[in-house]
């Protein structure tokens, strides 16, 4: 795949660190307030050029011992290997005259880097060693400050070795996090546009790990040495912020996922947009990360190159308290604008969501909405929710193929609203507020232990039948369109999971699960908290 490029102009250096915006949660704090070390140190000047790398006015050191260094050892997946190798196909192999070709620039030391300049085939890899994961002191504050990076064999920007903030214990984990002290952080520079273009490492084994079966033909049991599966990536916590003025521009284009960390990520300010093959932002701990949305503009965009994305993917819980959230899952698969395992709280800010799953939003927090379409919706018709008075609270227009949309913001009060395609008036049913292990308060859940209707094939609940992929574009592998992954020979899906269910069974919204006859409103009455509405469709 060939990667899109935005040529970034050169900024200023931003010499002077402020705090970042302030929100709700104890994650708001300035990355560099909580390391005296990070914040006095001298700010570290890297320019990129495809010709030479330029650190503090002179050309970069090849010598390991320097703080910034220049390498030709970026890890890729590599072409030509067996299965025992490890778990990556022809498409995610590269070989080592590509490899070859990329620069990588180390940062090896504790401190603040300054970014600018342009690199068309590199990394900036930040690695401070064994034992930095337990060390306070081993932060590292990342200003991208105009630049301009592309890297197509792996992730363009990754931190490996810094301060891990976070605890991986499922059972004290919960949706507050505090990452003020994260040794992973990255600054995007005021008045700035800063552009990277990213591939992925698939996952690769530790040699020495591998269990084979007894003929010597399958993997039966390997760790892990590498995997890394977004352009932007961090195996650490990490805090993403803005600049005094909250205007510098980060652009991330993603041939597998956009922005992803190993564990918590805080997103503190900066306009950011993503455009990416599969998960626009992804946390991946399963039951303990933590995306935390405190400010800032995020848009994001799943192509879907990958064959599914969700928006913003977080294997723990979602939090959004602030700023402004724009998440478009992918057009063809049954993923959701905004997704967590383990629960999404929105007490802030404005968030659109679009895609064809809906995940569990807790109540307690800002008033939200969920439009269940009864036909599929094409990308780049607008939708608009207007108040009594006939002023709209919601614009918006969508690029991608949608069933359903979420939203919320202050400017979602009680009172009578009406819904708008383009200049069509659209009409719909409110649906159920029923309980139950997958989400509350969704329409058409099944209670505990009911079994769904059975469907005409292809079709998912709600009558929405899946669009066709694009041409030349197949299911991911053991997948349809909408539906979930096939479960193993032998294994059964639980009672009451739907084809296209998540694991804790969550069902896709408007399937009343009899034969009701269905009774549409042009009016929407949105009460506080969560508001559901299904089989939206033409008034007329």
């Amino acid at each position: 795949m060939k990667l899109s490029k935005v040529t970034a102009p050169a900024m200023a250096l931003l010499l002077i660190l402020t705090a970042c915006n302030t929100a709700p949660a104890d994650t708001s704090q300035n990355p560099e307030s909580s390391n005296d070390g990070a914040a006095s140190a001298q700010v570290v000047e890297i320019r990129l050029d495809d010709s030479e790398i330029i650190v503090d006015g002179k050309p970069a050191e090849s010598n390991v011992t320097h703080a910034v260094y220049v390498g030709n050892d970026i890890v890729y997946y590599e072409a030509g290997k067996d299965f025992t190798y490890g778990e990556g196909s022809d498409k995610d192999a590269h070989s080592a005259k590509d490899a070859a070709e990329h620069a990588v620039i180390h940062i090896t030391q504790p401190g603040t880097y300054s970014i600018s300049g342009s690199l068309p085939k590199g990394q900036i890899a930040i690695d401070l060693g064994d034992g930095a994961e337990e060390d306070p002191e081993a932060v590292v504050t990342l200003i991208l400050n105009g630049v301009d990076i592309t890297c197509e064999v792996a992730p363009a920007i990754i931190f490996y070795n810094v301060y891990e903030c976070g605890i991986k214990d499922a059972d004290t984990a919960s949706e507050t996090v505090d990452t003020s002290s994260a040794g992973a952080n990255v600054i995007i520079a005021d008045g700035t546009t800063n552009t990277v273009n990213g591939s992925y490492v698939a996952r690769i084994y530790k040699p020495d790990s591998v269990e084979l079966n007894e003929g010597g033909t399958e993997v039966l049991d390997a760790k892990k040495l590498h995997k890394y599966d977004a352009a932007f990536y961090s195996k650490m916590s990490m805090n993403v912020s803005g600049g005094p003025e909250n205007n510098g521009t980060l652009i991330i284009n993603a041939e597998n996922e956009g922005l992803d960390s190993e564990l918590h990520l805080t997103i503190n300010g900066g306009i950011i947009h993503i455009n990416s093959g599969n998960d626009g932002i992804n946390t991946n701990e399963d039951g303990i990360s933590v995306t935390t949305i405190n400010g800032g503009d995020l848009h994001i965009q799943v192509t879907g190159e990958t064959g599914e994305g969700d928006g913003i993917d977080s294997n723990g819980w979602l939090v959004i308290n602030g700023g402004s959230v724009a998440a478009q899952a992918c057009s063809f698969s049954g993923d959701a604008g905004i997704d967590s395992d383990m629960g999404i709280h929105i007490n802030g800010g404005k968030v659109i969501a679009t895609g064809h799953m809906l995940d569990r939003i807790e109540d307690g927090g800002q008033n939200y909405a969920v439009f269940t379409f009864a036909e599929q919706q094409s990308g780049g018709n607008s939708v608009s929710l207007k108040c009594a008075d006939g002023d709209s609270i919601l614009e918006t227009t969508p690029e991608n193929d949608y069933s359903i949309l979420i939203y919320s913001s202050p400017e979602l009060v009680e009172g009578t609203y009406t819904l708008w395609s383009d200049d069509i008036q659209l009409a719909g049913q409110r649906g159920s507020m029923m309980g139950g292990p997958g989400m509350p308060g969704m329409p058409g859940m099944m209670p505990d232990g009911g079994t769904p209707p059975e469907l005409p094939e292809g079709m998912m609940p709600g009558g929405v039948l899946p669009p066709e992929p694009p041409e030349g574009m197949a299911p991911p592998e053991g997948g349809t369109p909408f539906g979930g992954p096939t479960p193993p020979a032998g294994l059964e899906r639980p009672d009451g999971e739907n084809p296209g269910g998540r694991p804790n069974g969550q069902w896709s919204p408007g399937n009343r699960g009899d034969n009701a006859p269905l009774e549409l409103t042009t009016e929407f009455q949105i009460a506080n908290g969560g508001n559901m509405f299904q089989s939206i469709s033409p008034a007329n």
